[in-house]
């Protein structure tokens, strides 16, 4: 994972050129945006266990037969499994939030989940519909304007639905 900075340095590095004034205005913006950013982690993390608790009650309310007997989540086990499992991807997500790449999402996380979970028979699209549900709650939280740096973060919410779009394309 290479944070924003590191990043343009590299790229300019391997092209044997300097860092060019349209990659320095992008990280100026990454440097103003960098409060909010720190908000929308803090209140994504801060609500975690929330997030994922809700969006599995939910996905487990509108798909009952994955914790009926027989079903994928069935048993106490599994059903902690799958929460592990949509605790780490929210993680992952606040990491690539955090940097500002989506590189820390795909490479530690998302690399090889799909064949992952076809391997062990878990449903992808129920996966990708329990990563939807904890998406708008996350975008819930960052949207709310209270106690956080005022100002346009239309674009950190899209960045924000975007990793998480990421997540549930990989799987589903």
């Amino acid at each position: 994972m290479l944070d924003a900075f590191t990043k343009v340095v590299a790229q300019a590095d391997t092209r044997g050129a300097f860092v060019s004034d349209s990659q320095i205005d992008a990280l100026k913006q990454v440097v103003a945006d960098g409060t909010k950013r720190l908000d929308v982690v803090n209140r994504i993390t801060a609500s975690s266990s929330s997030i994922v608790t809700d969006a599995a009650r939910a996905l487990f309310e509108d798909q009952p037969q994955l914790i009926a007997p027989g079903g994928n989540a069935y048993t106490h086990r599994r059903i902690a499994a799958c929460m592990r499992d949509m605790d780490i991807i929210l993680r992952y997500v606040t990491y690539a939030i955090f940097s500002g790449d989506a590189s820390v999402l795909e490479d530690r996380c998302l690399n090889g989940l799909r064949e992952t979970y076809s391997a062990l028979g878990v449903p992808g699209g129920s996966v990708a519909v329990g990563i939807d549900k904890m998406k708008a709650a996350a975008i819930a939280l960052a949207n709310d304007p209270n106690g956080v740096t005022r100002g346009d973060c239309s674009a950190l919410i899209a960045e924000l639905a975007s990793y998480f779009d990421k997540a549930a394309a990989s799987v589903g």
